[in-house]
């Protein structure tokens, strides 16, 4: 295979989707020639700086030097967040890169994005070596502290989740229907937060500490972008990001810790398993992950992994959300059901939500449907096409996938797809790392439980 003259093999291609280009792929058969190097430091809040290497080829590879150059960067910003990238050793392609991360650029929405998320302007910095800050990391210890009386809550778009845990044991638990996304007045899930708050507060003899795990992109304990305030309008901005800390002050002076639901996810996964480096990968409206390293710290990494790069093809599927071609969202969600069941013969009524139209999908493959089977196989060859590519952004040794899109039969046929890929293509990965849905063992610690764990008292 040959993309932008660059020759790649792909053996194990997807059932359903042939021109398939995975990035990570590509990008060793790239990187095999490439002897120009190229440093990038990324920086985020409180002075955290993640640093990387990689390299270019000469000048007769334009195209492909452009066209990795961008890619990677997007990858690196989408992992890890940010609202500066230091570029060294490319000065023109980082110019041309600049023109693209600005308002009215190609990636204007990762812009706009950061730049909500920092309250910064963003900007890339072409500069030398001498000018390159230093690595500086902050990676988190949150998680694992189960000594006392502690409230953990797990903030959904459907419904909320709290427990009342007594020493690392749940002795109440709750899960209430909500409806986040629908309110413009963050004044109602405010109420709601201090409701479950209270609840679980009154079924202890005190109250220790109190962990949160939500939906949402946060800087300190304040959510800075979140689908739980979607329509609550700019000018309230203040009241979203101080909802947890006021909720908490209702129950009492106590340390408060709030997290990303997916880091709490793959927490819960290593508190679980009792091992660290898992990343999280859940499948459903969109993909959500979360990674917890070998410490089990939490990196204090954006890992939206929906909007970083996972197919090259010049034709790949659209996110409607951030306007880009190839990206995590359209592959690892019910959207990749929905797209690739139309390949498969499945006709779906658009009438019908998007839930609806997997549980379709779901039920023809529940009754023998070959080509509901093949939609699942595609997907699994998907993710094992891509954990190679994640594998450079993270130290990996289990991957958890979770979500409605890998429950029941489908996920099994997911799994055990993504497992014959990895041994076929990428042995040495596959002996390195256990992709596995969530067994006993690995829910053993639930959701808001784990996130009760947060906060060290």
């Amino acid at each position: 295979m040959k993309y932008l003259g660059i020759e790649y093999e792909i053996g194990e291609a997807p059932s359903l989707d042939a021109d398939f280009i995975p990035f990570g792929r590509w990008m060793d058969a790239y990187l095999a020639s490439a002897d120009r190097p190229v440093r990038a430091a990324v920086e985020r809040a409180d002075g955290a700086i993640s640093v990387f290497e990689t390299a270019l080829r000469g000048g007769e590879w334009t195209e492909a030097n452009e066209r990795f150059l961008e890619r990677w960067v997007k990858l690196l910003l989408w992992c890890v967040g940010g609202f500066r990238v230091y570029l060294c050793g490319c000065d023109d392609l980082a110019r041309r890169l600049q023109a693209a991360y600005a308002d009215g650029g190609a990636r204007a929405f990762d812009v706009d994005f950061m730049r909500t998320v920092f309250e910064r302007p963003f900007e890339i910095v072409v500069c030398g070596e001498k000018d390159l800050p230093a690595a500086s990391e902050r990676a988190v210890n949150l998680g694992g502290h189960l000594e006392g009386c502690r409230i953990g809550f797990d903030a959904g778009g459907s419904d909320r989740k709290v427990s009342a845990v007594i020493d690392g044991k749940s002795v109440y638990s709750e899960e209430v229907v909500w409806h986040p996304k629908q309110s413009e007045d963050p004044d109602y899930q405010y109420r709601g937060i201090v409701e479950a708050f209270r609840t679980a507060a009154s079924k202890l003899p005190r109250v220790d500490a109190i962990g949160v795990s939500s939906a949402g992109v946060f800087v300190g304990n304040s959510p800075m972008v979140s689908s739980l305030f979607i329509r609550v309008p700019k000018s309230r901005r203040e009241e979203v990001k101080s909802v947890y800390e006021r909720a908490a002050r209702e129950i009492g002076d106590v340390p408060l810790a709030v997290a990303n639901d997916g880091d709490v996810t793959a927490l819960a996964g290593a508190m679980g398993l009792n091992r660290g480096c898992v990343l999280g990968i859940a499948m459903g409206t969109s993909e959500a992950a979360g990674y917890v390293d070998g410490q089990r710290s939490i990196l204090g990494w954006f890992n939206e992994l929906a909007f970083a790069p996972v197919d090259l093809q010049p034709d790949a599927p659209v996110d409607e959300w951030s306007g880009d071609r190839g990206v995590g969202c359209k592959y690892f969600s019910q959207d990749a059901v929905i797209r690739l069941a139309a390949r498969a013969g499945i006709e779906l009524s658009e009438a019908d939500s998007l839930a609806e139209r997997l549980k379709q999908v779901q039920a023809r493959l529940e009754r023998g449907d070959e080509g509901a089977a093949a939609v699942f196989r595609t997907i699994g060859c998907y993710l094992a096409h891509t954990l190679p590519l994640y594998a450079r952004m993270y130290d990996m040794r289990t991957v958890l996938v979770l979500g409605r899109v890998a429950s029941g039969k489908g996920g099994d046929l997911l799994l055990a797809e993504c497992r014959r890929v990895l041994e076929a293509e990428y042995p040495e990965l596959a002996g390195r790392i256990a992709v596995m849905l969530p067994d006993e063992k690995a829910r053993r610690v639930g959701q808001s439980i784990a996130a009760a764990s947060l906060p060290e008292c």
